[in-house]
């Protein structure tokens, strides 16, 4: 007999023995003006939202039935309780889904993240992270995006593109905490995105370490994006959903579980340019999102610990196995992953992107900054470029973010190649 796999659930008890999960919803009103999308949205959309609440993430078959029959045309047969050999799909499964459809509407989980001042993006988005599809069928369905596009928040894509996760133990020594704390601050002054968990310690400390810069930093979180997880860190998570961006597959009001931190792991090491993990015992979690990354071809980085420490034999192994590089600070975490490709070649600056693949509005700011030293005040690129002021200086930092222009007093200018 067939038994189906796990449906997700908004409420779900964690494993024997793990302690209950504690959560906050967070305040919707903490953080942004909500926006509500002028139009419908289309069937792809509320199709992949519907998707998002029914299966748990990472779900290969349910990949593979999304690239046979579409996304809406799988979700069709789903709430007509399609035949099992039509799907692909174990019937005892599929009449799960067709129940639990009938208990709630996509289309209000994406009203209710707009008034939270999100988004959901899904594949063939202009936001989307492309580097995302490298998860082969286990890509994520959408992501649920929490902290609006501002000057300091390009879109997702673009921030992912100079992104850097920082991960390791929850139970870090002090020299852990100081480590990543010190890490992360190293890496947003030289302009990277840090990326991780919002989990006690290492985590934590990374974030912080961004955020004390004026740095960027994203959560992708094991929860829905309005669930606070762990609560101790409710602070913090609600200060990266106002200063930075939280990150999920998961659907709106939907716990973290055991078994979604290890899928969570998959994401963080696809979404970055590399991995770096700061402690980690030898059966730490932190090292199934190294494996991954590597797994990935992404950059895999280890930081040294005192040989004497449990916390630090995780890394040692991947660094003595070669399935890591060592490294010691953000610079050298900047010159490992700025070598790839000559744009990047860590003794200059160079543009991530070519020009062609900036969009229109982001492309005229950039012919609008004067190729002389001095550079050019907001005011007037704003009126050569024929936008206002507020979206020059968005694009502006989203310029800076991918290595075409820099500030400079109160002007900018042109990134000199050396």
């Amino acid at each position: 007999m067939h038994r189906a796999p796990p449906v997700a659930a908004t409420e779900r008890a964690l494993p024997a023995g793990t302690a209950r999960v504690e959560h906050r919803a967070i305040r919707p009103t903490a953080w942004a003006a909500p926006t509500v999308p002028s139009d419908p949205p289309e069937p792809e959309r509320i199709s992949r939202a519907a998707l998002t609440r029914l299966i748990e993430p990472g779900d290969a078959a349910i990949g593979r039935a999304v690239q046979r029959h579409g996304v809406v045309g799988l979700v069709q047969g789903f709430y007509e309780g399609a035949p099992a050999n039509r799907l692909g799909l174990g019937a005892d499964r599929i009449t799960a889904y067709q129940e639990r459809l009938r208990k709630f509407n996509p289309v209000t989980d994406l009203e209710r993240i707009a008034k939270l001042g999100g988004r959901f993006i899904i594949p063939g988005d202009s936001e989307w992270p492309s580097q995302l599809d490298d998860l082969g069928d286990s890509r994520p369905i959408g992501l649920w995006v929490r902290g609006l596009p501002s000057q300091r928040l390009p879109s997702l894509r673009l921030l992912a593109l100079r992104s850097v996760a920082v991960v390791g133990s929850r139970a870090c020594t002090a020299y852990g905490r100081h480590v990543a704390g010190q890490l992360g601050s190293e890496l947003a002054e030289r302009g990277w995105v840090v990326v991780s968990g919002a989990a006690y310690g290492v985590d934590t400390a990374a974030h912080l370490g961004a955020l004390a810069v004026n740095g960027m930093t994203i959560a992708v979180l094991a929860s829905g994006v309005d669930i606070c997880y762990p609560r101790g860190n409710e602070p913090l998570i609600e200060r990266i959903g106002r200063d930075g961006l939280l990150v999920s597959e998961l659907a709106l009001g939907m716990n973290p579980t055991r078994f979604r931190f290890v899928l969570r792991n998959r994401v963080i090491a696809a979404l970055t340019r590399g991995t770096v993990v700061v402690e980690a015992a030898p059966r730490s979690g932190a090292l199934s999102t190294a494996r991954r990354a590597r797994d990935l071809n992404r950059h895999t980085m280890g930081i040294p610990g005192p040989i004497t420490s449990e916390l630090s034999a995780g890394v040692h192994t991947l660094i003595r196995n070669g399935a890591a590089t060592m490294v010691t600070s953000g610079a050298e975490v900047g010159e490992l992953i700025g070598a790839i490709g000559s744009d990047l070649a860590p003794e200059r600056v160079g543009p991530i992107l070519p020009r062609d693949a900036l969009e229109p509005p982001v492309a005229r700011v950039l012919e609008a900054v004067p190729a002389s030293a001095d550079g050019a005040p907001v005011q007037r690129l704003a009126h050569y470029a024929a936008l206002s002021e507020a979206t020059t200086v968005q694009h502006l930092h989203e310029l800076s973010s991918l290595g075409f222009v820099e500030r400079h007093g109160a002007h900018w200018r042109l990134v000199r190649r050396k």
